[in-house]
């Protein structure tokens, strides 16, 4: 099922062209790569998709996924940093977008938060403040967060930054875990070679660009 059509999109601010004429089409379970060089529209692309910035022209439409079920990950921040919480209260808190009109969690919501800091392995941190952990660890921790919102939809703006080979390669599995369990993602990434094993589906922005299958990207047509 198609469920992201994105059809000429462009990106003004003020003066400054940041992306131009930008169009291609998701199924549900897709896993989209984003390359470009700097200053490509990348991060734009993602903030319009997330309904964060309105394109100066072109269209979005979705279908059968609403705005609450897509979720952003921004590049690290100093604000991510310095969430004031544990770990557990971190994850558990992206199920309060669910509840309408009332602000506890159920219990339900409680083991929701468990399985997915199990999914990201990172249970044994579930007492430790979010202040004190690494990059990787606090990108594994936004990620169970927006699981507990139930997202269908990930946007994210290059998760592996500032991460060693090690834990990249990590959280790049753990990321087609999520996929495979039927999650569409869109993330931005500079590590090509890396990026392309597991993702089905490649954008690339800029002077040369191009959209198709990894297969297609492989062979030379990108």
């Amino acid at each position: 099922m198609k469920i992201l059509s994105c059809s000429q999109i462009s990106v003004k601010y003020e003066a400054t062209l940041a992306l131009k004429d930008c169009s291609f089409e998701l199924e549900a379970g897709n896993f989209l790569a984003v390359f470009g060089e700097n200053g490509s529209g990348k991060s734009s692309l993602l903030k319009s998709i997330a309904g964060l910035i309105k394109p100066s022209s072109g269209t979005l439409n979705f279908n059968g996924i609403k705005k609450s079920e897509i979720g952003y990950m921004a590049q690290q921040t100093l604000v991510q940093k310095d969430f004031p919480a544990s770990v557990y209260e971190a994850v558990l808190s992206g199920t309060l977008c669910k509840h309408k009109y009332f602000y506890f969690y159920t219990k339900n919501d409680k083991k929701l938060a468990d399985k997915n800091l199990e999914l990201l392995g990172i249970e044994q941190l579930k007492h430790k403040s979010f202040q004190e952990l690494s990059v990787g660890q606090r990108q594994r921790v936004l990620l169970a967060r927006m699981l507990c919102a139930e997202a269908k939809l990930l946007l994210l703006d290059e998760p592996t930054s500032g991460l060693d080979a090690v834990a990249t390669k990590q959280l790049n599995s753990t990321l087609k875990d999520i996929n495979l369990q039927g999650v569409t993602i869109i993330m931005i990434s500079h590590d090509i070679p890396g990026t392309v094993d597991f993702c089905d589906k490649i954008l690339q922005l800029g002077n040369k660009y191009f959209f198709g299958s990894k297969e297609e990207y492989n062979a030379g047509i990108a």
